[in-house]
């Protein structure tokens, strides 16, 4: 009985130390679904996304991204409390026509990791490039970017992944 306790408690700490590094890789669906802005369609992007400095216009300010991304670590349940150490990451990249100020397409994104904010920045650059191209549609991106970007990174940009 002693052993099936230990066994228990064992696989109860692993699966919680397993949800916490990955709830720094990947955005909890919930919380952060990822929205994409209205404005910017398959028919805009050449006025919008593929368009120079684009994302220069529509950045949120850091005032109002810095207070949701106190409001998220808290939410998020990050022991980190360090603003520093996260960066207040669009889901869906401006690059690719997500939402600039929705709360649902931002959350702090750890730098720390294997998977860190700096390497699903590059996952980002790739798609936007594919769209703007027309090898891939807007849609395509935003999808695949929303529902896992990690995945979306080895589909598109280094196989072997980040983990």
């Amino acid at each position: 009985m002693d052993i099936l306790i230990k066994s228990l408690l064992f696989a109860w700490i692993w699966a919680a130390l397993s949800s916490a590094a990955l709830a720094g890789n990947l955005p909890d669906p919930v919380m952060t679904p990822g929205v994409a802005d209205p404005r910017v369609t398959q028919e805009t992007i050449d006025q919008t996304i593929c368009a120079p400095h684009y994302t220069e216009t529509i950045r949120p300010r850091t005032s109002y991204t810095n207070k949701i991304k106190r409001e998220q670590i808290e939410a998020y349940g990050y022991t980190d409390k360090n603003l520093k150490h996260y960066e207040e990451d669009h889901l869906i990249s401006l690059q690719l026509g997500g939402s600039p100020d929705d709360p649902r397409n931002l959350w702090p994104q750890p730098y720390s990791g294997t998977c860190g904010a700096r390497i699903k920045d590059k996952v980002e650059g790739r798609l936007k490039r594919l769209v703007c191209k027309k090898k891939i549609t807007l849609k395509e991106a935003q999808q695949a970017i929303a529902s896992d970007w990690i995945a979306a990174y080895k589909r598109y940009y280094d196989a072997a992944g980040c983990i």
